[in-house]
């Protein structure tokens, strides 16, 4: 083959596609190419899922770090708490550790009472005072709170009314009233506490017009409002003063005693 004939048989190669399928086909190269090329798109098929998986894979990944993040931070959050916890419970075994000292306290100090009791007897006249005030505050290690409310509120209208009530506990419309009684035209309702505050004051008010509404057979023309509390907040005097609501200790009036007159406009009939 002449130098001539090959170089055209190159060019044409070069630039006649046409030419150079032929030449391949007659060669058996172009099934070979063919099938080159699927396997190069295939290639590049799998190329581009294993991509998008990896993306996937990286996407699954930011959120699972994201979820461990979040994780601890509920974990230090929880820690917090129970250091928090583990400080109430301290601050709560250290006033019970005060509370029993005090209860140590006071019991020695009815101990000491109680031995000193005969020389307290035979200095009565020179000493009638102390030994009213002792023999009030050994009544009152021997009562309960209710019991003690009842004696000091019943001692107190008998002297003001001259009229005696007996108080018993009563239940209205599931809740409770410490005590209730009536006599005549006046019903008294009262809340026994070992420390007043603002709350037990509305609560005492909260508590009248429940038995009001819920159990009118026990309503009278005439209420009285009391509280008998052993620890009264000055806060709490000054809301009951201000309601109309008697405070009382088992020595002293701490607001003056008002006698409400009862709206049955809207009581059930």
């Amino acid at each position: 083959m002449s130098t001539s004939i090959k170089k055209r048989f190159l060019e044409l190669l070069d630039k006649d596609e046409e030419f150079r399928l032929a030449v391949a086909a007659k060669l058996g190269l172009l099934d070979k190419l063919n099938s080159l090329q699927q396997s190069v798109d295939n290639l590049a098929a799998e190329v581009k899922a294993l991509r998008e998986g990896q993306e996937k894979l990286w996407q699954s990944v930011e959120k699972l770090w994201q979820n461990v993040e979040k994780l601890w931070q509920e974990v230090k959050t929880l820690r917090e708490g129970q250091e928090k916890l583990w400080q109430e419970v301290k601050t709560l075994r250290e006033g019970q550790e005060k509370l029993w000292q005090n209860v140590e306290k006071l019991w020695q100090e009815v101990k000491t009472l109680r031995e000193g009791q005969e020389d307290i007897v035979r200095e009565q006249r020179r000493m009638s005072r102390a030994i009213s005030d002792i023999g009030t505050t050994l009544e009152r290690l021997t009562l309960s709170l209710e019991d003690e409310a009842s004696e000091v509120v019943g001692f107190n209208l008998r002297g003001k009314l001259g009229v005696d009530f007996k108080f018993t506990r009563i239940f209205a419309d599931s809740k409770e009233v410490d005590l209730y009684a009536s006599q005549g035209d006046v019903w008294v309702i009262v809340e026994a506490a070992t420390r007043l505050g603002v709350k037990l004051v509305n609560e005492v008010n909260r508590k009248a017009d429940i038995i009001r509404h819920r159990k009118p057979e026990l309503v009278k023309p005439r209420f009285i409002k009391a509280v008998y509390t052993l620890v009264p907040l000055n806060d709490a005097v000054e809301e009951a003063k201000k309601q109309g609501v008697w405070v009382l200790t088992w020595k002293e009036e701490l607001t003056p005693l008002v006698i409400h007159t009862t709206n049955t406009s809207n009581l059930p009939t």
